[in-house]
């Protein structure tokens, strides 16, 4: 395997809406550069890229994964990415080590939602793209509406660097816009492409369709808008220049037709990634001094001391731990040891690899710029930085999204109790927008993710990796109990059954607490009348009943509790008195102080087309949500509102219905307020249902 210098090293991701085509059109690449001996098809199960089970069986990319192509003596590492909401943090990780994007649409729908998503990631880092119109031999697909579509939304600075030959079915080939020549490609897209003359009947509307990309390079760069005006055009070389130089400054955006399954284009594409997109040397990882957070300057030279950024880890449960990483700077060789910066650490290599899919291809060494492998090293994680020892090179971490939905989940079997634990624990350093943790108030354990099909695929990996088979189910709302009033209570605990007794007796007062204040104990007992050493029982007691609430089993929050008066027998009383006199206080005050229901309230952010967002805040309305404001954006809106969490359980089920897929939404904890009252009883009576089950079991 050839080792590549930066200068020849292109890192690009793959990235669209779901259904674009992204991972045909990477098998297409490798099928075109002849890094495979057969078309792999989605349809098939057979693509380089989606290896995984569950990724076969969904026909959708669920994990970010590298294969490279060789192509006119350069390198190009395709990652291939999720197109699906749920795991778009994975197409963020990847945009963060590629140099540059392809962003494929599809030419029947146009642009779409998670489209404009990718495109933003992309402009927030800064990355140069190309837009691939793809799947243009499909019924309904339409140049110039795909067009429109992709100006309209991501701005008038994509523009066509070739027009399409046929139409739907028709579609055999392209007009290159800049070489004013056709390339046409046989039935089956195999084979090299057959080039000749702009066919009439295009030759108009090609003419005009290059003065518009002769025009847009031009605007672009001040020497050439001078020339353009002077000679009304560019030479050939000043256009290729002045595109390539236009595209890797994000000034222009060349637009390219293919179609994937059919094999047509891909050829073209690969030039045009070679052509306009940048080298890897021209796009060194940005790195911060660890210590103030500013931008930090580095060498990123093959000759520099070696650094590495870890940008995805795989969890494997044969090869074991997988750590893919960006070389920033320097050159890594295989069995050699190297200091993690992050973790403060070393770490020995063994065999580095090249990934193309799942398959490992072993080198010798990595230089800068180049996208690697390694098995089984001990410390490393996501997101660290690998280096010199005393380096003082870091890179920012993958900012991964926080989780929207949890579900309870329990072990189909005993055995698997403690297995749960372990398998997750793998799986989240390979996903890090996995959490799990043990609700102290339910007692469940939660499993957290970026949504519902999210969640079923981590499930899924649990039994498949790992023989860890879970039933999944709607965790229990963490309901709060309160009060609305206050009031004044005793409790005495008195009980003789000879010898020593026990004797305790507590006077308190309760008063709400604004909401978000949890809960505080005043000591206002003077004269002796409790002994200091009983108070803090008192406070146990009252802190006990509490937690296991008054109304449904959930615990009281947002009170004051006022000791202000007492009893105690200098023979009978102790702690455990004090401490029983302290719920029996609790037990008596609730009678009185109105005690109610809090459900927890959730910020909710819906992203969908535009044309769904009546519906869909008519949806929130009836979910008692309350709508905070519309925000449009390209096509899309984004429509921000808070929505009680009961009624968020079911919600991607219902998105996905409404908006056929095309929507996506996040939602945190924003508080707690009052449940209404014709919902109180139903709660109430729910709780104590599922606590005699609990008992009956």
């Amino acid at each position: 395997m050839k080792v590549y210098d930066a200068s020849n090293i292109r890192n690009v991701a793959v990235v669209g809406h779901s259904g674009s085509g992204k991972t045909q059109l990477v098998s297409a690449m490798l099928f075109g550069a002849k890094m495979v001996n057969r078309l792999g098809r989605v349809d098939e199960g057979t693509t380089v890229t989606d290896f995984d089970e569950e990724e076969i069986a969904r026909k959708h990319t669920l994990s970010a994964s590298v294969a490279f192509a060789e192509w006119r003596s350069t390198k190009i590492n395709l990652i291939d990415t999720p197109g699906i909401g749920n795991f778009l943090s994975d197409t963020r990780a990847a945009l963060r080590v590629a140099d540059a994007a392809l962003v494929v649409v599809d030419a029947v729908a146009g642009v779409e939602v998670q489209t404009e998503k990718v495109w933003g990631i992309a402009e927030e880092i800064g990355l140069p793209c190309v837009v691939v119109l793809n799947l243009l031999d499909r019924e309904r697909a339409s140049f110039d509406r795909a067009l429109e579509s992709v100006q309209g939304a991501l701005g008038r600075e994509v523009v066509p660097i070739q027009l399409p030959i046929g139409a739907e079915r028709e579609f055999r080939g392209t007009v290159d816009l800049v070489a004013m020549q056709g390339v046409a490609f046989s039935g089956d897209g195999g084979g090299d492409p057959s080039i000749g003359e702009v066919p009439d009947e295009l030759s108009g509307s090609a003419d005009t369709a290059r003065e518009a990309l002769i025009e847009m390079v031009a605007e672009a760069d001040e020497a050439l808008m001078e020339r353009f005006f002077e000679e009304g055009t560019l030479s050939q070389e000043e256009l290729e220049g002045g595109l390539r130089t236009a595209t890797r400054n994000r000034q222009v955006f060349p637009l390219v037709c293919t179609s994937a399954q059919a094999n047509i284009g891909i050829g073209p594409l690969l030039d045009t990634i070679v052509a306009c997109l940048p080298p890897a040397a021209d796009h060194p990882l940005a790195a911060t001094d660890p210590e103030s957070g500013e931008p930090l300057s580095y060498d990123a030279a093959d000759g520099a001391p070696p650094a590495a950024f870890v940008w995805k880890t795989i969890a494997d449960p044969f090869a074991g731990r997988i750590t893919m990483f960006r070389v920033a700077a320097g050159a890594l060789k295989a069995d050699s040891t190297i200091h993690n910066l992050t973790q403060e650490g070393g770490e020995r290599f063994g065999a580095l690899a090249v990934m193309q899919g799942k398959t490992q291809h072993p080198v010798p060494e990595l230089k800068a710029g180049d996208l690697g492998a390694v098995a089984k090293l001990k410390e490393t994680h996501t997101n660290d930085t690998l280096g010199e020892k005393g380096s003082p090179v870091r890179f920012a971490p993958i900012a991964f999204a926080e989780p929207v939905l949890s579900y309870a989940i329990e072990p189909k079997s005993r055995g698997d109790e403690e297995k749960i634990s372990g398998a997750l624990q793998r799986l989240r350093e390979e996903d890090p927008t996995i959490q799990y943790t043990r609700d102290p108030q339910t007692r469940q354990l939660l499993l957290s993710g970026q949504g519902q099909v999210h969640i079923e695929v981590t499930v899924a990996k649990l039994k498949r990796r790992f023989g860890v088979g879970v039933n999944v189910k709607l965790p229990r709302i963490p309901y709060r109990e309160t009060i609305m009033a206050a009031t004044e209570a005793h409790g005495r605990h008195k009980k003789q059954s000879g010898g020593h007794g026990q004797f305790g007796d507590c006077k308190i007062r309760v008063e709400p607490l604004p909401r978000g204040e949890d809960f505080a104990f005043v000591d206002e007992i003077f004269g002796g009348s409790i002994p200091r050493q009983f108070i803090p029982a008192v406070e146990k007691g009252i802190q006990e009943a509490r937690v296991k609430g008054y109304l449904a089993g959930y615990p009281m929050v947002d009170f004051k509790v006022t000791l202000h008066d007492g009893q105690f027998h200098s023979v009978d009383s102790n702690e455990m008195s004090f401490k029983m006199a302290g719920r029996l206080a609790f037990r008596d005050a609730m009678e009185r102080a109105r005690p109610t229901l809090l459900e927890p309230v959730m910020n909710v952010e819906i992203y969908a087309p535009s044309d769904f967002a009546g519906d869909l805040m008519g949806d929130l309305n009836g979910r008692r949500g309350r709508i905070g404001g519309m925000e449009p954006r390209g096509a899309s809106t984004v429509i921000k509102a808070q929505v009680p969490m009961a009624e968020m359980l079911t919600y991607e089920q219902q998105l996905t219905s409404a908006t056929g897929g095309r929507g996506s939404y996040h939602m945190e904890f924003s508080h707690y307020e009052e449940v209404p009252a014709h919902l109180h009883a139903k709660i109430v009576a729910d709780s104590k249902s599922e606590e005699g089950d609990a008992e009956d079991a």
